[in-house]
């Protein structure tokens, strides 16, 4: 089979996939006028942790915090207290420090409404030159606040894209989301985005995935070859 022929196989799997997991789960729309600075802080902390975790680190760093601004030339190890309960403190620590500074650095205040008026790949370009915000940071802070066309793959998105066989078995998740995201149509990026997550938790787990509860099972590779197994 030619790349052209799977590559076209592919996308039709994606559409058939997405169209039912829209039935399934509802359609997701973008929600507009998230403050980008505080996606990219929320997502540094919710890096190899739950959301639950993440998300209290990050009302515990607003309350402690009237302002990003506050937390300029703070030291790390106080920080890293506040947001312990995310887990990696000290690295989450350094990072946030080191992306508001560098924002503050380059802009005179902190705040990347800026950005907007940017193409996706400057904006994207501009988010890479922070040190620890790696594409899918800057896929999330696109995507949720400035409404551009990007598509971060997390771990539930990687492990049932893998499974359904829209990516190769051993293509990392920065691959991924490059392939991906030629893969499915921008309109869905958001969309798809959600929906995969939330089969990816509900359904299509990382130890024992429910199989017989899956509504995907005639496009996933995994079903197809385990079901040929016990046979």
């Amino acid at each position: 089979m030619s790349r052209k022929v799977a590559q076209t196989a592919l996308r039709k799997k994606v559409v058939f996939v997405d169209k039912v997991l829209t039935k399934t789960y509802g359609e997701k729309s973008a929600r507009a006028g998230e403050d980008p600075v505080d996606t990219l802080v929320e997502t540094i902390l919710s890096q190899n942790t739950t959301d639950v975790n993440s998300h209290r680190s990050f009302q515990a760093l607003k309350n402690e915090y009237g302002d990003w601004h506050e937390l300029l030339g703070e030291d790390h190890a106080v920080v890293s207290k506040i947001i312990r309960s995310g887990g990696l403190p000290d690295i989450k620590a350094r990072r946030i420090l080191d992306a508001l500074e560098f924002i503050n650095r380059e802009r005179g205040r902190i705040e990347l409404d800026f950005l907007r008026d940017m193409s996706p790949s400057e904006a994207d370009c501009w988010l890479a030159q922070m040190k620890g915000v790696g594409p899918k940071t800057r896929s999330i802070v696109l995507l949720f606040s400035l409404g551009m066309p990007a598509f971060p793959v997390d771990t539930h998105i990687h492990r049932v894209t893998g499974r359904l066989g829209l990516i190769g078995p051993k293509v990392s998740r920065e691959k991924a989301q490059e392939e991906l995201g030629a893969l499915v149509p921008k309109s869905e990026y958001y969309n798809f985005h959600i929906n995969l997550i939330e089969h990816g938790r509900a359904v299509c787990r990382a130890r024992r995935p429910v199989c017989e509860a899956c509504v995907v099972t005639g496009a996933c590779d995994h079903f197809s070859t385990a079901r040929k197994g016990h046979s």
